[in-house]
């Protein structure tokens, strides 16, 4: 499995800001023994050129995208996953900060 993961630059310029730095979510994720390896996230258009450079046959996302990633149909499977109920980033910021 190759999981691929924002920089924090990438989640500037998304609007976003992750609780933990892209070093410390790698490594949580490195040390998931299915997780074979972790990709650099770091534009909008890299996608394309990740799935054909990694051989990638199924992408998956969370089902908040459904759609937006149809345009890889066309190099892999693309999966759109339903999110957790009740579980969200912004909740544990939320009741972290409460």
């Amino acid at each position: 499995m190759i999981v691929g993961l924002s920089s924090d630059e990438f989640n500037a310029v998304k609007g976003k800001k992750a609780y933990t730095s892209f070093d410390d979510r790698k490594y949580i994720l490195e040390s998931i023994k299915y997780v074979d390896k972790v990709i650099p996230e770091t534009n909008w258009d890299q996608k394309i050129e990740d799935v054909k450079k990694f051989n990638i046959d199924v992408f998956v996302m969370g089902d908040d995208w459904t759609g937006k990633f149809d345009f890889l149909k066309e190099y892999c499977k693309v999966v759109y996953l339903p999110r957790t109920t009740g579980i969200s980033t912004t909740k544990i910021k939320n009741d972290l900060h409460n």
